[in-house]
């Protein structure tokens, strides 16, 4: 690169980083904290005896892989206001990620739960404990240590996922690289400097999905 394009790749860097400080990474906390919540929801339905919940979720869970994650946020933004329902970028987009999010999180869960042995179940039903219980206090820790490896994978393509919200006119990562961009006219620098800085966290949370890996090894028996 030429001496004005590292003073513009500099100079771009701040910007970009603040959009994934401000804009990317909370985007990403608080959609994945809503998609686990109705992640858990959606597997436990899928799980009942009750054949018309575990038939809601599956349809919910079809519908969302079914369909692309840019069509679901279009929907929401675009198509909610013609039937008088109005929702700011912002929340749109924590929306859209939050059901995408809990359509796939729903079968890691329930597939977690089922990895569980019958026999953790029954030992529990023996010292008296009722089906909520025994699924609160045994079930669903012992589950959790089998879904966090993929849970992370998830999290970690959710953060490439929020890029999408630049279409919405949300101001993160991206959207902060296409302003700059815009502006300088330098499409490909600007564009590759964004997908720098994408790989940067993404490795960082690799990493630290590496370590979480590790340690809860120790506690899953083989």
């Amino acid at each position: 690169m030429t001496e004005s394009n590292w003073d513009l790749f500099f100079d771009a860097l701040g910007p970009i980083v603040l959009g994934a400080v401000r804009g990317t990474i909370p985007l990403t906390v608080v959609s994945f904290a809503v998609g686990l919540a109705l992640a858990l929801m959606l597997a436990l339905m899928r799980l009942s005896h009750r054949w018309w919940l575990a038939g809601l979720a599956r349809g919910y869970i079809s519908i969302v892989r079914g369909t692309p994650l840019l069509v679901q946020l279009f929907v929401i933004f675009y198509g909610l206001p013609s039937i008088g329902i109005l929702i700011d970028p912002w929340p749109s987009a924590v929306v859209a990620f939050s059901v995408n999010v809990g359509g796939y999180a729903a079968e890691i869960i329930r597939a977690a739960i089922l990895s569980v042995p019958k026999g953790q179940w029954e030992a529990a039903y023996m010292v008296g404990m009722s089906r909520h219980v025994a699924l609160r206090r045994v079930i669903l820790p012992q589950a959790a240590r089998v879904s966090v490896p993929p849970l992370s994978n998830t999290f970690i393509s959710l953060v490439k996922d929020t890029s999408l919200a630049s279409l919405i006119l949300v101001t993160e990562l991206f959207r902060q690289a296409q302003e700059v961009a815009a502006f300088s006219q330098e499409f490909m620098l600007l564009y590759l400097e964004a997908a720098l800085v994408y790989w940067v966290i993404c490795l960082g949370l690799s990493a630290v999905q590496t370590r979480l890996e590790t340690r809860l090894d120790r506690h899953v028996a083989h």
